[in-house]
């Protein structure tokens, strides 16, 4: 038995049926790399059955405090059924994109049963008429809540659900830690509760005396001039209406090497380079509609805390900042320097601040308060009413540069999906895996009807930013080690006929 950690609770507490608190991922495969050509669904599932004895947070389930006046805890499930989690559907014909994107958008769209471990897996089969796909491919879309896993989590997930090798031989079998004890008694569990709301209420107090410490420390270094401060005086847009049930799902795809190109050519990081695609197609995509602001809007961006704080005992490890993404700069080479000076000038004052744990504040509070504060909250629309627009998430997870595989066909392409929140109708999760980048689209239904015309605006974005990138001729190639070793031998021989040409001056002079 282990008790969720604030931030894991906070993704709880969060929960509500038009805002369901789960990530996702949808993988492609080619099951010719497979030992005889193919893959059966029994493999699969023996395959995660097999795997998932080393993530044993997978085959748990939550348990509530009575009265919803503590964080819950996970606990073993006596009955886990791995064939309850893992589904087989086909698409119909002629089983193409536009049929996968809404299948998939659908599934996301549907809560979690909260009484069972908190993902499910879809194996989908007829991906038939998909024409950069090879044939007979198949796909797994998996959804896993966020109180089991943050971005970096979920990359592990991934990485720990797949092969190296087509033939890699089965895991040896993990031990189960915590998750030996079987559910607590309701006694028990308030008892707990008693002593962890003291405990909490005291942890609240200096918590609140060192934020407001903090918080005074940062304004005078913003007054200062030590840490710049973003600008995030954004207005608002069609993503900033209050987010339905439904969803559209889309992605568009490009060449790693291309954005490492036009990261080198202007100075800046690869990450600029994917958020100046998105401001590009967010920008786009408003002015087709008529709805282009003048001011330029905002993004937020969560931030791995593992790399900045070091690793703790919860799932999520997550904060946030929040920066100007330049929508109102028509020149891309120009949005992309200002991308790139906002999002350096929000980290630098987005780490120094309390601002970066915003979200902890659901989980702080027992589920009993934060819930009916957060139902009050949704339901009434006072997300209309919310004084800081952002108009959508943009989060980036490097994947693995080296092929994966599943019962032994290779992951051709990969989607992370994100979720929505309140006020907040718009989610881009980049992704990177064997040279390609993957910029995946979850959206509102109502707020954005149109999902493959905003693809094709990321597309004409990423277009108009490495032409201008070519045309002023800076493009960067990296030049592979032959190339390398031919252009130290030209430089020796040069540097061997100046040194026989100053030999042969000085002999003359002699």
């Amino acid at each position: 038995m282990k008790q969720l950690g604030v931030l894991d609770s906070a993704f709880i507490n969060l929960e509500h049926p038009n805002t369901p608190q789960h990530i996702g991922g949808l993988g492609i495969y080619d099951q010719s790399t497979a030992p005889d050509g193919r893959v059966r669904f029994k493999e699969v599932i023996a395959s995660f059955e097999r795997k998932l004895k080393k993530l044993p947070l997978f085959r748990t389930r939550l348990v509530q405090v009575p009265g919803g006046y503590d964080r819950p805890y996970w606990i073993k499930d006596d009955n886990f059924d791995v064939e309850f989690h893992l589904r087989h559907i086909a698409l119909p014909k002629p089983g193409d994109w536009r049929q996968l994107c809404i299948l998939i958008a659908r599934i996301h769209a549907r809560p979690l049963d909260m009484s069972r471990p908190l993902w499910e897996a879809y194996i989908i089969e007829g991906l038939d008429n998909i024409p950069h796909l090879p044939k007979n491919c198949f796909a797994v879309y998996t959804k896993m809540h966020h109180s089991l896993v943050d971005g970096a989590g979920g990359a592990s997930f991934m990485s720990a659900l797949h092969d190296l090798e087509p033939n890699q031989a089965s895991w040896e079998e993990a031990e189960e830690s915590y998750l030996g004890e079987h559910q607590p008694s309701a006694l028990n569990m308030l008892t707990r509760g008693t002593i962890n709301t003291v405990r909490n209420s005291v942890d609240l107090v200096r918590g609140i005396y060192r934020t407001g410490f903090d918080v005074s420390k940062n304004l005078i270094d913003v007054a200062r001039g030590r840490i710049p401060m973003p600008d995030v005086r954004a207005p608002k847009t069609r993503f900033n209406q209050p987010v339905g049930p439904y969803r559209v799902f889309e992605a568009a795809m490009f060449d790693l090497e291309e954005l490492k190109a036009i990261k080198n050519a202007t100075d800046s990081k690869v990450n600029d380079v994917a958020m100046c695609v998105i401001a590009g197609g967010i920008r786009h995509y408003l002015d087709h509609h008529g709805e282009l602001p003048l001011q330029s809007l905002s993004a937020a961006i969560p931030l791995n805390m593992r790399t900045r704080r070091g690793e703790t005992g919860e799932n999520n490890q997550l904060g946030s900042m929040f920066a100007s993404i330049h929508t109102d700069v028509a020149d891309p080479i120009e949005r992309l320097h200002a991308i790139h000076k906002s999002t350096d000038e929000a980290k630098e004052f987005g780490e120094q601040t309390p601002l970066v744990d915003t979200l902890k504040v659901a989980g702080v509070f027992s589920p009993r308060l934060t819930k009916s504060l957060v139902n009050f909250y949704i339901d009434n629309k006072l997300t209309e009413h919310l004084p800081l627009a952002i108009s959508t998430t943009i989060s980036n997870v490097p994947g693995p540069p080296f092929p994966l595989y599943c019962s032994g066909a290779k992951l051709v392409q990969y989607h992370g999906i994100g979720l929505l929140t309140p006020g907040v109708g718009l989610f881009h999760l980049v992704f990177s895996y064997c040279g390609t980048v993957t910029i995946t689209i979850l959206g509102d239904r109502d707020i954005m009807p149109d999902p493959s015309f905003y693809r094709e605006c990321l597309e004409k974005s990423f277009a108009e930013l490495k032409a201008a990138a070519l045309k002023k001729g800076k493009v960067v190639r990296h030049k592979t080690k032959a190339e390398i070793e031919s252009i130290k031998k030209e430089i020796a021989e040069v540097k061997d006929e100046i040194h026989k040409l100053e030999e042969g001056q000085a002999s003359s002079h002699n």
